[in-house]
């Protein structure tokens, strides 16, 4: 018990609390707290594929987000300062080459582009959830008050910032693939095949970047907006709605594709750090790694990884990784 009495039901407002919009906006609320987790966890396992690639930061040289002014890249630039400060790889491989793939050093702009999708969804659900949804709406003027007919129970707008936060966390883990798929690639990482020394006779992290690729495919699906559909019903009354609560629904599971893609990275990309030792990665990148080992080992030979991948997933989804990382570098900007 939380101490809160028990609510005593009126006349109306039962179907006050359960209308559409009412529940797209609770579901939404849950995906907007989990795409925040996210976004942190993205920003902190990207830099560890970073580190692992050998890449360079001077693409993160802060005087570039200055003169693009989109506040998410902002934020992400600075994450990631703090997130590889101290780094000797970064500093030993700075001139390495003249630059990365773009799922390298456009980090600050999808990500920051993804958190500045975050942030206008949150705005438009704590809007909701501060606002009169129901139909009619009953005002106290005079003895009686006046009841107006109308449709504050439209969730058009809480539908289309669902489909803004399903495509933008759909682009995490396009993202995160494709640096998965780097970092298994010999001839882009200058690491071992699929990340295990004897490639020959073991298919080392292979499959699991099937995993992530099957994964970032679905989300695709999703993707599509719900907003943009509508059925008419109740005899032609009702006959445009927001499709919002299907929109909120598909936003969890992008959002639970994603957590399991970013897994997947976080895996491979302590993998490959470990073929660059005894090079030290930076504060925040290492003491994400060193959590990572606490539960999955090295891979030398093949075994089954599905169960490294559910760990490395949960350190995500429960948010551990990003609460270890910040005890060490401080709180992170989304």
């Amino acid at each position: 018990s939380i101490g809160i009495s028990e609510l005593e039901l009126h006349e109306k407002e039962g179907l006050s609390l359960i209308n559409g919009t009412v529940d797209m906006t609770g579901i939404g609320a849950l995906a907007i707290y989990d795409a925040m987790n996210l976004l942190k966890s993205a920003d902190i396992i990207s830099m560890m594929s970073f580190e692992a690639l050998r890449g360079t930061y001077y693409a993160f040289d802060p005087r570039i987000s200055q003169v693009k002014l989109h506040p998410g890249q902002q934020k992400t630039t600075s994450n990631i300062h703090k997130i590889i400060n101290g780094s000797k790889i970064a500093e030993t491989f700075k001139e390495y080459r003249t630059q990365d793939a773009l799922s390298i050093r456009s980090i600050p702009q999808v990500h920051g582009a993804c958190k500045d999708a975050m942030n206008y969804a949150k705005e438009v659900v704590e809007r909701e959830m501060n606002s009169a949804t129901d139909n009619p709406l009953i005002f106290h003027e005079g003895e009686k008050g006046v009841a107006i007919s109308s449709s504050n129970c439209h969730g058009e707008a809480v539908a289309l910032a669902m489909d803004f936060l399903t495509i933008a966390i759909s682009e995490l883990a396009n993202i995160s693939e494709r640096r998965v798929f780097r970092l298994l690639s010999p001839q882009h990482s200058e690491l071992p095949p699929f990340l295990v020394e004897k490639s020959g006779v073991n298919s080392g992290y292979m499959i699991s970047q099937y995993v992530a690729a099957a994964l970032v495919s679905d989300n695709k699906v999703y993707s599509h907006p719900s907003s943009v559909d509508s059925i008419p019903t109740t005899a032609g009354q009702e006959d445009h709605v927001s499709m919002g609560t299907s929109a909120a629904l598909k936003a969890l599971k992008v959002i639970s594709n994603t957590e399991k893609v970013l897994g997947i990275e976080l895996m491979c990309s302590a993998q490959g750090l470990d073929f660059l030792k005894p090079l030290e990665s930076g504060m925040g990148t290492e003491s994400a790694y060193q959590l990572l080992r606490q539960y999955v080992s090295p891979l030398e030979d093949d075994r089954v990884i599905s169960e490294d991948i559910n760990q490395s997933e949960n350190l995500v989804h429960t948010g551990a990784l990003v609460k270890q990382v910040e005890i060490h570098i401080g709180e992170l900007q989304v």
